[in-house]
């Protein structure tokens, strides 16, 4: 996928107050009366872990609720006490828990007495899943009995409701994918910008692509990473079928790499990425997903800098106990026992992910040099035979960590040894990486993309897609569609929502602590406003009637007989 560098400028709504925002934002996203919400009442998963800390609305709502009560506000000063131990320094987080006793709420001392205990063995987070566990009986219980419960239901009414094209903007196009155009789209409601992959349902279907579509679908719709670029909406038009998609406005890594002055990064540079394609890769393997096309222009910039891992067509989830075969990827990139199917679960990322430190560093692939032009045959027997060669751009930590993850053998690669991205974090290399600030996005990265730049081809020469012939859609064709076309996806709509500020606007309540009418079953639903030509046209049937009624009234009158 290409992306543009000009679409924050061009396309950011042009500010303003509504930022982007269409004038009737309110009435797209007013919420229902609660009455409209009983049935998903009834059918919701009662989860904590789903309803609380999963769903970014939920978790605030439920932040909301303990706010009204004292003893469990604590819960909630506690909970953000055990956020910044977290994030502190191993050296420094012994001390954050100790603070952190402050905001104990009144739970049993046995329970308090066992996280004392466990902290002073081990400083680790898993000491908190007391705490966790106490919140998730009785207050969670008494929170779905509330009112913050039920406008949680109404956002998740909302957030339910059919997508189409009219639900968002639609801008230039930015690029290509398999199977259609990438274009700019700005949601109306929300004013928030995404790119939009259209599959072209001829060109699925002529390239019997439907599996593929959908497995990459799924994937994106299972993954929740700040390091994977995120599916927020799937819907269909006549011809096509679109996805969603995190805008990335800085470009890809193989642009940077290759046409930005001297090929190649700085060490520095490089292991940034490589430690956020290592968070990538971790959050997609606890998935149990394994990813096989780890190259340059899959990696995209967004508009501060940071990465995210795109085009996951290839990717699969690998059953749990199974290893799967499958001779996929891109030319000089796959790893041995991809080329030699043989069976595998995650090795292939990792040898992915030295391939790329390898080329970020150097300015060139480890086994094929730039614009090289050689048969297939060849990068892949290099790849299963040659040892890669290393120029002084390479300190002695880049080299080592290049060799691990290069391996021929799996079981001898960095990362295949049972640990996992555990091992990779713990290299040498990335010594001055704190790997939890950086998963939570409080690391500047070493290069922020200007927003004036084009990190991508002009428009023009973008090449288009021809028109697909002898093709022709059908009913059967309705079955994959349906499995297709789901929507939102709940955590990023739900991330909009609060990020666009229409959470904080909308989710407001009656200032004297009584029900607001929407949240009241005793007050009927409100009929829907009409608009000015309902009205206008209503006025004149009305007068049509009336005319009509006197004229045949007059018409009676005159055949009367004497």
């Amino acid at each position: 996928i290409i992306i543009a560098g000009e679409i924050s400028v061009c396309l950011s709504g042009g500010g303003g107050k509504r930022n982007g925002r269409s004038k009737k934002w309110k009435e797209m996203l007013k919420l229902p009366h609660i009455s409209q919400c009983e049935e998903l009442r009834r059918n919701i998963e009662r989860d904590y872990t789903s309803l609380c800390e999963k769903q970014p609305i939920g978790r605030l709502l439920f932040r909301q609720y303990c706010d009204t009560r004292p003893e469990l506000k604590r819960c909630i000063e506690f909970m953000d006490a055990v956020a910044m131990y977290q994030l502190a320094p191993d050296e420094k987080r012994r001390d954050c828990g100790l603070n952190s006793a402050a905001h104990l709420p009144d739970i049993p001392q046995d329970v308090v007495a066992g996280c004392w205990e466990r902290l002073e063995q081990s400083p680790c987070k898993e000491l908190f899943n007391d705490f966790r566990d106490y919140l998730s009986g009785a207050p969670f219980s008494s929170y779905q009995e509330s009112m913050y419960f039920s406008r949680f239901l109404q956002w998740k009414w909302l957030e339910r409701q059919p997508v189409t094209k009219n639900t968002f903007r639609h801008y230039r196009v930015l690029g290509k994918g398999g199977f259609g155009e990438v274009c700019a789209c700005q949601v109306r409601a929300t004013g928030k910008m995404y790119a939009c992959k259209k599959l072209e349902k001829k060109r699925v279907k002529k390239r019997k692509g439907e599996a593929m579509a959908l497995n990459e679908k799924r994937i994106l719709e299972k993954v929740n990473s700040s390091f994977v670029v995120s599916l927020a909406y799937a819907y269909e038009t006549k011809d096509a079928l679109c996805l969603v998609l995190t805008i990335m406005n800085g470009g890809d890594l193989k642009f940077h790499i290759y046409n930005m002055g001297n090929s190649g990064f700085d060490e520095q540079r490089a292991i940034f990425y490589a430690a956020e394609i290592c968070c990538g890769l971790e959050d997609l393997h606890r998935e149990r997903i394994v990813y096989r096309d780890l190259k340059p222009e899959n990696i995209l910039l967004d508009d501060r800098g940071h990465i995210r891992i795109s085009d996951l067509g290839l990717a699969v989830q690998i059953p749990e106990g199974e290893t799967i075969r499958g001779r996929v990827g891109t030319v000089g990139y796959m790893a041995p026992e991809v080329i030699q199917n043989e069976s595998y679960t995650f090795s292939p990322d990792w040898w992915g992910l030295g391939c790329l430190i390898f080329e970020m560093i150097q300015g060139q692939s480890p086994f094929r040099k730039r614009k090289e032009r050689v048969k297939r045959e060849e990068v892949d027997r290099r790849v299963r035979e040659d040892q890669e060669e290393y120029s002084d751009k390479f300190s002695e930590d880049a080299k080592d960590i290049c060799r691990q993850l290069l391996a021929k053998d799996p079981k001898e690669r960095l990362g295949c040894q049972g640990h996992g991205a555990i091992e990779v974090k713990q290299h040498p290399i990335f010594r001055n990486i704190n790997f939890k600030r950086l998963e939570a996005n409080m690391l500047d990265p070493p290069f922020s993309p200007d927003p004036r730049a084009v990190y991508c081809k002009d428009v023009l020469d973008i090449e288009q897609f021809s028109t697909v012939k002898g093709v022709n859609l059908d009913p059967t064709d309705d079955d994959f569609y349906h499995k297709f076309v789901t929507g939102s996806v709940s955590i990023p709509w739900q991330n909009e929502m609060i990020e666009m500020e229409c959470f904080k606007e909308i989710n407001v309540y009656e200032t004297d602590g009584t029900l607001c009418p929407d949240l009241d079953m005793n007050r009927p639903n409100p009929p829907p406003k009409r608009g000015f030509f309902y009205r206008l046209f209503r006025r004149e049937a009305r007068s049509f009637i009336n005319c009509k009624g006197s004229l045949e009234l007059s018409v009676c009158e005159f055949r009367r007989p004497c």
